[in-house]
């Protein structure tokens, strides 16, 4: 039993860490390339539709406290974070931060949660960004016709034509009935699948690539959002009745389990908090950062607050513009956009959500190949999934592979499923990230670090405990989908992860006590 929770010697993580050459992942990225990967993959998802699903579902206006609850929780598990970062600067996160301090089993199951995390974020991403770049081409007038929108939404679901856009029954306009529109049966989302091929290859190619284009595009992004708020912030000043009556009440009255009130704000915290795994891609990202110790810090907390910041600004502009009942639609910001009267505004918000959405599913997926690659070099996969390729210096086998498998899902499972699954992965991973730093201060309080986690053991205790409060507020499906999961991962762990484990392989040739 003893050698399932096996720790990863922290001299071996370093060692690691330092290695250079053509089959290491090459060192390119700056502390810029760093924040602006976080925003990347936080700016997104969140903002163009997370924020309107988690306003009229859950919370309200109050959807800004939510934001505020689930920016709390992880400025908690991002401290801790970023002390991990600056200590093991390598590939994995979470998953190595565990292995480092709570040892093997507890590492695999957080490392094989996260690569599910990571598959059903992209591809709820990739779902939410053929919305926008359908509803874009409708914008400029290229509906696409009966034979082909079957392939623009998933097998099974209904599209109704309406004013050259379409839509599913729940985003018509209230009074509209179907039964005179045109209506076509989905069969296959090849807008999705071919959005997750396309980010597939960009990571192929390389990380400082991959990694530019991020930055520039999130630069594209933040001015969209940046434009949204000066223009909604500008209307509500010059009709402040609007924003009076939107607001009002700020907390609607409880109507059920998660629905309104306090209890609502929570569940919404819960809900939205898949839009903050952002700062957890970043730290996948370590080996491959040119000063990591400095740099991590700088790139996880930075990207969290100015983050945090947007949301809470976005979410009450929105709130402000358009009554929250009316927010669970695909596109909330251009809805919102529209009640300012600004008619090139809808577009622009279009465009920005095509590319800023883009950004995230690159984060999701680089995420994704990294967790694989440090589990296979720990000996715990396959050792196709840390194998680099000789010119990109990239885990190729792994991208084509984890690209290939998530394109389907968003191509054959709808939004409001994907959207379900996304969360548990990374509030235990922040649970596990909070209570490795408290140990190891712990077992190793004379160890350097370069950043140190203020105030333990009470930040790693708030972490873990607010992730959990959290999580018991998902819907059950997500506990169902994340245990079925587990059993599978477990399987693997001790009929093959076990038996070609470096870590216990290096324990059983240490000498053994007589």
């Amino acid at each position: 039993m003893a050698k399932l929770f096996a720790v990863k010697p922290l001299s071996a993580l370093r060692q690691e860490a330092s290695e250079e050459g053509e089959h290491t992942l090459k060192r390119s990225l700056g502390p810029v390339n760093l924040i602006t990967l976080g925003i990347g993959a936080i700016i997104g998802a969140g903002i163009f539709v997370l924020t309107g699903q988690a306003a009229a579902l859950h919370a309200g206006p109050a959807v800004a406290l939510s934001f505020v609850v689930a920016g709390i929780t992880c400025a908690f598990a991002g401290l801790c974070y970023a002390e991990f970062a600056s200590i093991i600067p390598i590939a994995g996160s979470a998953y190595t931060y565990g292995y480092a301090t709570l040892g093997e089993l507890v590492a695999w199951i957080i490392g094989w949660d996260l690569c599910l995390e990571y598959a059903f974020g992209a591809a709820t991403v990739a779902s939410g960004w053929s919305g926008y770049f359908l509803s874009l081409l409708a914008q400029i007038g290229l509906t696409p016709g009966p034979a082909f929108a079957r392939f623009t939404t998933t097998w099974g679901n209904i599209l109704y034509l309406y004013k050259g856009s379409w839509m599913p029954a729940m985003s018509l306009p209230p009074g509209v009935v179907t039964g005179g529109l045109p209506h076509i049966t989905g069969v296959f989302n090849i807008v999705a699948f071919l959005a997750i091929v396309c980010v597939t290859i960009v990571l192929v190619i390389g990380i400082k690539e991959s990694a530019n284009l991020n930055s520039a595009i999130v630069f594209v992004k933040l001015a969209v959002v940046g434009i949204f708020l000066v223009l909604g912030t500008h209307f509500l000043l010059h009709h402040p009745h609007l924003a009076q009556v939107n607001w009002h009440p700020f907390i609607p009255g409880n109507e059920g389990r998660g629905v309104f009130g306090i209890d609502g704000i929570v569940a919404g915290a819960s809900s939205v908090f898949f839009a903050y795994i952002g700062f957890d891609a970043v730290s996948t990202a370590a080996q491959e950062a040119r000063n990591p110790q400095r740099d991590m810090p700088i790139g996880i907390l930075g990207s969290l607050v100015i983050c945090t910041i947007l949301y809470i600004a976005v979410s009450l502009v929105l709130t402000g513009l358009v009554n929250y009942r009316t927010l669970n639609v695909a596109q909330p910001v251009a809805l919102g956009i529209d009640a300012t009267g600004v008619s090139w505004g809808s577009l622009l918000v279009k465009i920005g959500a095509v590319f800023g959405l883009g950004t995230v599913m690159l984060v999701m997926l680089l995420g994704q190949s990294r967790v694989f690659f440090s589990m296979s070099r720990d000996g715990l996969l396959w050792k196709w999934a840390s194998d680099i390729h000789p010119r990109f210096r990239t885990p190729w086998i792994s991208n084509i592979v984890v690209g290939s498998i998530v394109a389907f899902l968003p191509a054959l499972l709808p939004i409001d499923r994907l959207s379900e699954l996304v969360n548990m992965g990374t509030l235990l991973a922040f649970a596990i990230v909070s209570a490795g730093v408290w140990i190891l201060r712990v077992r190793q309080p004379e160890l350097e670090r370069p950043f140190r986690t203020p105030f333990v053991p009470v930040v790693p205790i708030l972490g873990i405990v607010s992730a959990f409060y959290l999580m018991f507020h998902l819907p059950l499906l997500t506990w169902e989908v994340v245990g079925i999961w587990l059993v599978v991962g477990l399987t693997i762990y001790f009929s093959w992860s076990t038996r070609h484990s470096k870590v216990q392989a290096m324990q059983r040739e240490l000498p053994q006590p007589r």
